[in-house]
């Protein structure tokens, strides 16, 4: 079993918000991607993917990306992003996906000798927060995704390996440590998998290696529209 991971798909199949327009990497991204996918990925290997799944407002307007990404192989893992507009409940989600297909919300769910928890997170500031609003929603997101690792740590059993997903980096511009870093490294989480960042301009680090917990950045048009594996056989 083998374990990759791609981040911010921002599928449109209903709502009309093609991404190419943000620039050339964006150009028949998911085509690319599934392509990808479906040379990497068997039935019983696990894809992770951190937020931004669709651009649909409404459940019903996220029901057909959702279907895409279900007809692909493998076992697929969501967490919320930022542009989630339509994740509202965790049931309700739960509902939308098929079988081999998974949503976490501030928990964790244990396959073969993986265990994954995750959460949406949110922006680690520079300096300081911008709003006392900003500064309150952080707080927040720490405490569920302590939340999240603290039921990764029920599952967990000697040998298993550990991957968090958080949507936004768990670090800022300056790849600081963060309440997020110190979580990971409190719950002694083996690898952190983060989107949100695009652009070829932004400031990424595709992948990164801090206090023994391996961080990779995995939104879509920062790895060329292709899964990257996380964790092989």
């Amino acid at each position: 079993m083998k374990v990759f991971a791609i981040g911010d798909l921002h599928l449109d199949s209903v709502v009309d918000k093609p991404m190419d327009i943000f620039g050339p990497g964006w150009e028949d991204h998911f085509e690319r991607i599934q392509k990808d996918w479906q040379k990497k990925v068997s039935d019983d290997d696990i894809v992770l993917i951190p937020g931004d799944i669709s651009w649909g407002m409404k459940y019903e307007e996220a029901q057909p990306d959702l279907d895409l990404i279900n007809k692909l192989p493998g076992q697929k893992i969501i967490t919320r992003g930022n542009h989630d507009y339509w994740w509202k409940s965790i049931s309700v989600v739960r509902s939308m996906l098929g079988k081999n297909f998974y949503a976490l919300q501030n928990d964790a769910i244990k396959i073969g000798r993986v265990v994954i928890c995750g959460t949406r997170g949110w922006a680690v500031p520079d300096k300081s927060f911008k709003t006392s609003d900003d500064e309150k929603i952080f707080n927040r997101e720490v405490i569920r995704m302590e939340l999240a690792l603290q039921d990764l740590q029920k599952k967990r059993q000697e040998g298993d390996y550990s991957i968090a997903m958080i949507h936004y980096p768990p670090f800022n511009a300056k790849l600081l440590p963060s309440e997020f870093t110190r979580l990971f490294e409190k719950y002694a989480i083996d690898t952190v998998v983060y989107g949100h960042l695009h652009g070829k301009n932004c400031r990424a680090c595709k992948f990164l290696e801090q206090n023994g917990i391996k961080y990779y950045l995995t939104s879509c048009d920062q790895v060329n529209c292709e899964l990257v594996e996380i964790l092989g056989e």
